[in-house]
C-alpha cells in the first residue's frame, strides 16, 4: 500500500460521494415522475354516477295484473325482415375454399 496516499483516499472518496448522489437524483427523479403519473390518473377519473330520483307518478308504472284478464291489444312485435330487393345485394366476404381445403364427408357412426 506504498502508493495509498491522502490524495488519491480524497479523488476515490469524491468519486463515490458523486455516484451516490447521482444515484440518489435518479431515484428522487422517478419518485417525482411516479407521483406525477398517479396525479394525472386521479384526475382523469369520472365523476361517479348518480341515481334517478324516483318519480311519484303513476303513470309511468305498470297495468296491473289480473288473473283470467284479457291480453295487450297491441299486435305482438315481429322479427325483422331484410327488403326483398336488398336480398343478395352484398358480396361475399371470402371465396369458397379451394377443393384441396375441402375436407370429405363423415361417416356415420
Amino acid at each position: 500500500m506504498a502508493g495509498y496516499d491522502k490524495r488519491t483516499h480524497k479523488k476515490e472518496l469524491l468519486i463515490a460521494c458523486s455516484l451516490f448522489a447521482a444515484g440518489a437524483l435518479v431515484t428522487g427523479v422517478s419518485l417525482a415522475q411516479i407521483q406525477a403519473a398517479n396525479r394525472t390518473n386521479l384526475a382523469q377519473a369520472t365523476q361517479p354516477l348518480q341515481g334517478t330520483p324516483a318519480q311519484d307518478d303513476k303513470s309511468n308504472t305498470p297495468a296491473q295484473s289480473k288473473p283470467g284478464g284479457d291480453r295487450p291489444t297491441t299486435p305482438a312485435p315481429e322479427p325483422a325482415r331484410p327488403d326483398p330487393q336488398t336480398q343478395g345485394a352484398a358480396p361475399a366476404a371470402l371465396p369458397p375454399a379451394p377443393a384441396e381445403k375441402v375436407a370429405p364427408p363423415m361417416d356415420k357412426k
